[in-house]
C-alpha cells in the first residue's frame, strides 16, 4: 500500500534552502519515492491552513517513507536545510 510524505514549508532562506533542494531528491529516489508535487502554485480551499511550499512524495509503503525520513541521505538533506526556514511541518500519511 503507498504512503505520502507531505510537507508544508516557509522558506526563510532561499540560498541556503538550495542545498536542501540538492540533497533531497537523491535521498527520495533511493527509497523508491517520487515526487507528485514540489512547490509550485496551491490555494486554500477551505480552513485557515496558509501554506507556502507543499511537497507530495509518494512511497511504495509507510514503511519506505519512514526509512527514507531517518536515512543517512535525508539527515544530510535536513542538516543543509537548518536555517532555511521557519516552518517544516511533514507528516507521512497510508494511502488506498
Amino acid at each position: 500500500m503507498p504512503a505520502y510524505v507531505i510537507a508544508d514549508i516557509a522558506v526563510t532562506d532561499p540560498a541556503k534552502y538550495e542545498g536542501y533542494k540538492a540533497l533531497s531528491p537523491g535521498a527520495v529516489e533511493k527509497h523508491g519515492g517520487r515526487f507528485i508535487a514540489r512547490g509550485g502554485q496551491s490555494a486554500a480551499m477551505e480552513g485557515d491552513w496558509k501554506p507556502s511550499r507543499l511537497v507530495i512524495i509518494e512511497f511504495p509503503s509507510f514503511e519506505k517513507a519512514q526509512t527514507f525520513y531517518t536515512s543517512v541521505e535525508y539527515t544530510a538533506a535536513r542538516r543543509a536545510r537548518a536555517g532555511a526556514t521557519s516552518r517544516f511541518n511533514m507528516v507521512v500519511v497510508e494511502g488506498l
